[in-house]
């Protein structure tokens, strides 16, 4: 093969006269796909989206004639480094991801490599048929991933892995000869045939007897499925080559039927070892799954039985009763063998809570509980299921001789264990306790007779250590079969034959060694930007295509399905911006035009911050390289007009101008006019100003009731209520209502401190980070002896901006974590300071949106209680508005910002029945509303005060 690093001529061009796909040289396009979620980078030559399998065809033919390695590339999601690669990346996810056919009688089902797995669920489901194996990154690995990987997931005990449920795969080699897999030797080229044969004949005593015998022995190349006895399944040995054979491009896979209900017995136990010695125990009850958590891991989850650790036991049923009494005959042997405690869940949204813990146990458990990072390297390792209790003993005494912490996980009920372990990855003497404590532990899986791995397969992380598990004369065999299946090596080298080592192509080599200078404190973090964007590692929940697997985060990718508008895409690119000289794609730092291009669509919703299972928040990173990228330079027009927005709403009411700027709006010429200088959307309405701001209709109710002098109040009668500008100057009806609800529960309404206060918001939101930081300390200046008291703050972008940035942007100054400490929301605050107070009845359902910052920052556990005791019924739509402050008014992201509202929250508001009250606490969310949709959302405020007879000038109806 030609050096792949080396730019080879004519390959751009000569891809783009074959390809009819999407062929992408591009500095963002190689930055994307440097990593999967493994520890490791390789940096390739380009990305080519193939149309179909001839398309295939001729990208292999171009890389042939070059001299080009090719990786097939699905989700991105492989642990151990096969989805990396120095060559050409192949791209199924883009245009070959259909479901050809299902056929509900064979239950099979015939698919392209880049579909999704919950998408084949889906459509099975309407037939009562599934597929069996489900990794749980299930909505967002792609089956051609999970067939290269030899993917397993919770339901194995069930129905397997993915290799037990191919049935035929229609494969191009690199040399182009197409292939038909199945059982016996017919479909392959002659060469190919003789080749195998002969391999099987020759070494049928190593292959009988090389291979050791356990439900998830995935490692190696599966060559004991060529044997006769085993019905010749070329398919079956060539599910889990890791791309390295051939490269897939349809697949016919087995379907199982679905049961028609399930239950989830969660027992618990001592410890995870008296959980992993229970497993076995459970598999004569016919469980789908039996998965083992730890409470290292699990934290405080309300609802789980006494114990240390849990072995969550999905059983299924014909019916609900079926299921719950399968799960409480099972609970109740699980209790006379040692269970300390049982429960058993029946609720689909109740099991979906729990299933969720464990579904993100992958970045979960990539932070420590003291916060330091832990990594993936062993994440996969089987042993027989009766062995394992012994195996995680020896397991964290291992651990503990090398001064290394992780929390084991995993399917128990097949013996694997996942586990994220705290290698200092950063620097050589950690390398090498990596390295040291790997050889150990693959020594310790094998005195098991386990495999080093159980479920995603040997990649660069463990195929260095097959020797040990196989011994040399195994191994040599799989290098042959490389060699008959890719004679020229282009296939993914470096992984599974003739492997890198272990301790290679580390993705951490190239970030830089010390802190680079930055605004936040990213207190998480140590306060280190690069640890910030380290957090990413790859699992990639946030290129779901489904808001309600995702919660709010990613809306913008939803819109586009591009990779670099997702959380993960654009960690991916600041990372190759941080490696920069070092050897990142990306060599001009802050003023790449790269990363500010992928992160000009994010919505700075911060839904990453709560939803992403590492906690990656991009909105703060977003800023962070928008100060940067422009210091010293001129901005968009919408960061001085919409960033400065607090400035120019004072101006204008200072000098009571509101009408005359709402009448010039009024006018088509002048509003396009204002829009094309302020950087503002043409399709957008700008908002109305209020002809009298909240304070300054405050001030006077304050004058009519106590005059000139009110009288002194204990801070207990008071509330301490946040003037935020949307409130102020665009929706006083807004605070005009809380002012009523509040003095309804006996409170005095006072503003913190003297005038000018403000958050700092729109300055954060445009990168404008000295000046925010110059707001802040103003507004703490200012904000005096209610400092410490409880502060409700009505709009939640605002409140989000004082509990999060205010203190990351002044992390020196103890009044920013006093003053963040204190905010609280509208019904937060009802319900700590006024609990005995009821709300007026209203009995009528609701429908509307969560803030995307509430959801992310602040919680809405308090809003929730407070509609159900106000009467309030039904639930509030996830995802995103899609306006997002300034976002949704720039020019250029007036469709995204549409799409985003289209995906939940209009649906939601259109459908909503008759008599419906349409929630929205959001300024933004309101206006996305009324522009889009014609209907008047309202703060829950304001329902509230309407409820208590407030009149329009108290706080009721606009």
């Amino acid at each position: 093969m030609a050096d792949p690093l080396v730019d080879h001529e004519g390959l751009p061009a000569a891809l783009r006269a074959t390809v009819r796909g999407h062929v992408d040289f591009g500095t963002t396009a190689r930055a994307l796909t440097t990593m999967d979620a493994s520890n490791y980078r390789r940096v390739p030559l380009g990305v080519v989206a193939p149309k179909d399998a001839d398309d295939v065809a001729a990208a292999l033919a171009v890389c042939r004639e070059h001299g080009v390695p090719v990786v097939a590339r699905g989700g991105g999601t492989s642990i151990a480094g096969q989805a990396t690669g120095v060559g050409v990346v192949l791209d199924f996810t883009r245009h070959m991801n259909a479901i050809v056919r299902i056929d509900p009688d064979a239950r099979t089902a015939v698919v392209q490599p880049g579909v999704v797995l919950d998408a084949l669920r889906t459509a099975a489901g309407a037939h009562g048929l599934t597929f069996g194996p489900d990794p749980s990154t299930h909505a967002r690995c792609t089956l051609g991933g999970m067939i290269g990987n030899n993917a397993c997931g919770a339901h194995s005990v069930a129905w397997g892995t993915t290799a037990d449920n191919v049935r035929a795969l229609d494969v191009l080699t690199y040399a182009g000869e197409r292939v038909r897999l199945g059982q016996g030797w017919d479909g392959l080229p002659a060469r190919l045939a003789d080749g195998l044969r002969a391999l099987v004949d020759g070494g049928l005593a190593r292959l009988r007897t090389g291979f050791p015998e356990l439900p998830r022995r995935i490692s190696g190349y599966a060559l004991d499925a060529l044997l006769p006895e085993r019905g010749t399944d070329v398919a079956r040995a060539f599910t889990g080559s890791e791309g390295t054979l051939g490269v897939l491009t349809e697949a016919t896979l087995r379907l199982v039927e679905a049961p028609g209900a399930r239950a989830l017995a969660v027992l618990g136990y001592a410890d995870e070892s008296a959980a992993a010695d229970a497993a076995p125990l459970l598999l004569p009850y016919g469980p789908l799954t039996v998965e083992g958590m730890a409470a290292d891991l699990v934290g405080d989850v309300p609802g789980l039985p006494k114990g240390g650790a849990w072995l969550f036991v999905e059983v299924g049923g014909a019916t609900p009763d079926e299921a719950a009494a399968h799960a409480a005959a099972l609970s109740r042997a699980a209790v006379a063998d040692g269970a300390a405690g049982h429960t058993v869940v029946t609720d689909p949204r109740g099991q979906r809570a729990l299933w969720r813990v464990r579904e993100d146990a992958a970045g979960i458990a990539t932070r420590m509980a003291d916060g330091s990072e832990a990594w993936p390297g062993w994440e996969d390792c089987a042993v027989p299921p009766a062995r394992l209790g012994a195996y995680l003993r020896e397991f964290r005494a291992l651990l503990a001789q090398h001064g290394l912490r992780g929390a084991p996980y995993g399917h128990f009920g097949d013996g694997c264990v996942h586990v994220r372990i705290d290698f200092d990855l950063l620097g050589e003497a950690g390398v090498r306790r990596f390295r040291d404590f790997s050889g150990d532990l693959a020594d310790l899986v094998l005195a098991h007779g386990g495999s080093l791995s159980g479920e995603h397969g040997d990649g660069q992380a463990r195929a260095e250590l097959l020797p040990r598990m196989y011994g040399p004369e195994l191994v040599a065999l799989f290098e042959r079969v490389k060699d008959l299946w890719d004679p020229a090596g282009g296939l993914n080298p470096g992984i599974l034959a003739r492997p890198h080592r272990l301790d290679e192509n580390l993705r951490f080599a190239v970030l830089p060694r010390r802190p680079v200078p930055v605004e936040f404190g990213y207190p998480h973090d140590g306060g280190d930007f690069t640890a910030a964007v380290r957090r990413c590692v790859g699992v990639a929940k946030c290129r779901e295509t489904s808001a309600a697997g995702t919660g709010v985060m990613c809306p913008s990718y939803r819109a586009t399905r591009e990779e670099r508008h997702s959380t993960r895409g654009r960690a991916r690119l600041l990372h190759e911006m941080l490696a920069g000289e070092r050897g990142g794609v990306i060599t001009d730092g802050w003023r790449s035009e790269e990363v500010r291009e992928a992160l000009d669509l994010c919505l700075s919703c911060k839904g990453c911050r709560s939803d992403c299972p590492v906690g990656v928040d991009m909105a703060t990173y977003k800023a962070e390289f928008l100060h940067h990228h422009y210091a010293g330079r001129l901005r968009p027009a919408g960061h001085y007009a919409m960033g400065w927005l607090p400035v120019w709403l004072r101006t204008v009411a200072a000098a009571r101008l509101g009408s005359v700027i709402n009448a010039g709006f009024r006018v088509g010429p002048l509003a396009a006019l204002s829009k094309r200088v302020a950087g503002v959307a043409a399709e957008r309405e700008l908002p109305e100003l209020a002809p009298e701001t909240f304070i300054r209709w405050l001030a006077g109710r304050v004058r009519a009731r106590h005059g000139d002098r009110p009288e002194a109040r204990s801070s207990d009668q008071v509330a301490v209520l946040w003037p935020d500008t949307f409130t102020n100057h665009l929706t006083p009806s807004v605070g005009r209502a809380a002012v009523r609800v509040l003095e309804a529960a006996g409170k005095e309404i006072v503003l913190p401190g003297s005038k000018g206060l403000c958050c700092g918001l729109t300055w954060v939101s445009t990168g404008q980070l000295d000046h925010a930081r110059k707001v802040m300390r103003r507004t703490l200046d200012r904000v005096g002896p209610a400092l410490g008291l409880p502060l409700l703050v009505l709009e939640p972008s605002c409140a989000a901006t004082l509990r999060t940035d205010l203190p990351e942007l002044l992390p020196d100054d103890p009044r920013a974590a006093e003053l963040a400490a204190s905010v609280r929301t509208f019904a937060q605050y009802l319900e700590e300071h006024t609990p005995d107070w009821e709300p007026p009845r209203l009995d009528r359902p609701v429908v509307g949106q969560t803030h995307c910052h509430q959801h992310a920052v602040l919680g809405d556990a308090a809003e929730r209680r407070l509609r159900e005791r106000a009467g309030l019924t039904g639930e509030l739509s996830g995802g995103c508005c899609g306006l997002a402050g300034n976002f949704g008014f720039e020019r250029g992201h007036y469709e995204v910002s549409v799409a985003c509202a289209e995906e939940q929250l209009l649906p939601s508001v259109r459908e909503a029945p008759e008599g419906a009250e349409v929630l929205a606490d959001g300024f933004s969310c309101r206006t996305q509303l009324e522009q889009l949709a014609g209907r008047r959302g309202r703060h829950l405020a304001e329902v509230l005060a309407e409820a208590l007879g407030a009149t329009d000038g108290e706080g009721g109806r606009k």
